[in-house]
């Protein structure tokens, strides 16, 4: 099983063809090709070629599945004895990338079907429809006939 090892954001991430990873924000639109060019290590099933830093002429290509905001952290601060406290939240911005191709050199080391990354796509699409259809649900759950009453004084 071939993989890399690529940077982006600051940190480094092991990938392999067909992987769905979530990355720092990436100022790209939904559905288009991204390509990291800061490639460490290339690892295909007979050698393994390891960058001084980076490793010339690799890269690896992948598709933007979606941008996306992480479940949120609480920031709790205080300084004890003083009544000082501050609580706030963050969500991370991420992105959430398909990895399609690692090649090295101009030639290919591993590779992903095009019918793939369709399903991924297509799963995606087909959750979303079923939140929808969920939601829709409880809505008419909630809704509830309400008789009024008048009150007799």
């Amino acid at each position: 099983m071939s993989f890399a090892i690529i940077e982006t954001g600051g940190k480094q991430y092991k990938v392999s063809a067909s992987n769905i990873l979530k990355v720092e924000r990436l100022n790209i639109t939904k559905g288009n090709k991204v390509e990291f060019k800061k490639v460490l290590l290339v690892n295909d099933d007979k050698t393994t070629e390891v960058g001084n830093p980076t490793i010339n002429g690799a890269m690896v290509e992948g598709l933007l599945l979606e941008n996306i905001k992480d479940k949120k952290i609480i920031v709790f601060k205080k300084r004890r004895r003083q009544n000082s406290r501050k609580k706030y939240g963050h969500r991370q911005l991420l992105s959430k990338i398909q990895i399609t191709k690692i090649l090295k050199g101009g030639k290919i080391v591993s590779e992903i079907k095009e019918n793939q990354i369709k399903l991924s796509n297509e799963l995606k699409s087909d959750k979303k429809s079923i939140v929808k259809n969920e939601k829709e649900t409880k809505k008419t759950v909630k809704k509830k006939t309400v008789i009024k009453t008048k009150n007799k004084k």
